[in-house]
């Protein structure tokens, strides 16, 4: 395979690779190095706490970390090697994987929490498969984040107002970065599907095709660096915060997940004729029931949670429904080769490994202890209570008392997770907020 990479670089007369990590909150950390010097010297050595940095660039408490720092070594995954299409110079990008110096895999890397939980449905027979959907926002440039956000000016030379669900015409307004962003998306092999627009203003909908959870995971990964730069290159922003604008509806990242037998190549989901199967519903059970213990893989910051209020394409619960679109979990109508469940709940500020080993790690247990879930819903479930936590610091409380979770995704990997959320809440607390000097500055 290094034979071939390497043909491929001189091929494609690269200059620059860019070494890339992918850490806990989804930002890409590593190394731009001469293509030369790659050729002569691919292993790549960081220190572990790179992987644990909060978004504000902290680190969690000294009491958690190794105190020597550590280096990990990294090793190239051959197979993730893709052009950075809007690179000056010929560049390539190529996904690394954390090894120890004794060959152990880095518990607090994303993508081997990923790999650990996809080597539990391997050891059973099974693969599941995944297809993502991204929703996102187009924005006007905001330097000064003291200043609300706006929607960007289109083709028209107006800004977009109202609510323009699944108008082509409102697409259309901005052909050119959408242009751009399939050829870019073409030039990484990232197998993007349907664009529509969603509910809110100038937001965005993409969806990938389904396939292995590893690679659509690299792929949504690269795929928000992606459309970060294209819209760069035209004059705007895009964002993949959860909630940006407080009178528009939240960005989600749904997931579609099925399972196959890997002996047969058939759904695990449907029966030989055509029903579904015990492990369909006990997939549903295990998302309903550990769903809620694990929400910081889903909603990993204090924004998060604004996302999820009732009425606005959101979810307040685990319940599950056929073609139901105000349950957490919902069965599209499909035949039954192609049943699966789309977990509602993730926004689409998660980290895409962690998120997505998350979601298979519920439906894992959900089959191995055979829980069994509550009846499907075919009503409004915004009327049922809420059944996640409350913020930040209680979803926090409930994932370090999941013992379940922490044994499927790796304890360490949950410790120091935990451990680089409550630091980051701690950092958001310190801030006082516009509201607050809004209303109690001079009232109280």
């Amino acid at each position: 395979m290094n034979h071939q990479l390497f043909e491929w670089l001189r091929d494609n007369r690269i200059t620059e690779m860019e070494c890339i990590v992918p850490d806990m909150t989804g930002v890409a950390r590593g190394k731009i190095v001469p293509k030369d010097k790659f050729v002569s010297e691919q292993e790549m050595r960081l220190p572990e706490a790179v992987l644990i940095q909060t978004v504000t660039g902290d680190y969690p408490d000294d009491s958690m970390l190794d105190l020597t720092d550590p280096d990990m070594v990294l090793m190239p995954d051959p197979s993730t090697l893709r052009f950075v299409p809007w690179a000056t110079d010929p560049t390539a990008q190529l996904i690394y994987d954390a090894v120890r110096p004794d060959g152990t895999m880095v518990e607090t890397a994303p993508r081997n929490v990923l790999k650990r939980v996809l080597a539990l449905y391997e050891a059973q027979g099974w693969e599941p498969v995944v297809a993502p959907e991204m929703e996102f926002y187009l924005l006007s440039p905001n330097p000064d984040p003291d200043i609300p956000l706006a929607p960007p000016v289109g083709r028209t030379g107006r800004a977009e107002f109202g609510r323009r669900s699944y108008a082509i015409d409102a697409v259309n307004e901005f052909d050119p970065l959408f242009e751009d962003i399939y050829d870019y998306c073409h030039a990484q092999n990232l197998e993007v599907d349907t664009l529509i627009h969603e509910v809110g203003t100038a937001q965005m909908e993409i969806n990938f095709m389904h396939g292995n959870a590893l690679d659509l995971s690299d792929q949504v990964f690269l795929f928000k660096r992606t459309v970060r730069e294209a819209a760069f290159r035209h004059g705007m922003y895009a964002t993949f915060m959860a909630k940006p604008m407080e009178a528009e509806p939240g960005s989600a990242m749904h997931i579609h997940q099925s399972v196959l037998n890997k002996h047969t190549g058939k759904n695990l989901f449907s029966g030989e004729d055509g029903k579904p199967t015990e492990h369909f519903f006990h997939f549903i059970g295990g998302l309903q029931h550990y769903l809620p213990e694990c929400m910081p893989f889903f909603a990993p910051y204090v924004n998060s949670f604004r996302r999820l209020s009732p009425y606005t394409a959101a979810p307040t619960n685990v319940e599950w429904g056929y073609d139901n679109r105000t349950v957490g979990l919902r069965v599209p109508h499909s035949s039954p080769a192609a049943r699966r469940v789309e977990n509602r709940v993730p926004g689409v500020d998660v980290n895409p490994y962690i998120a997505m080993a998350a979601t298979l790690a519920c439906g894992y247990l959900g089959m191995m202890n055979k829980i069994k879930p509550r009846d499907p819903l075919s009503s409004d479930a915004y009327e049922l209570p809420f059944q996640f936590p409350h913020g930040t610091e209680e979803a926090l409380v409930r994932l370090k008392a999941c013992s379940d979770v922490a044994e499927v995704m790796g304890a360490r990997f949950v410790e120091m997770y935990v451990g680089m959320k409550e630091k980051e809440f701690a950092e958001y607390f310190r801030v006082i907020s516009p509201w607050e000097r809004k209303f109690l500055l001079l009232h109280v």
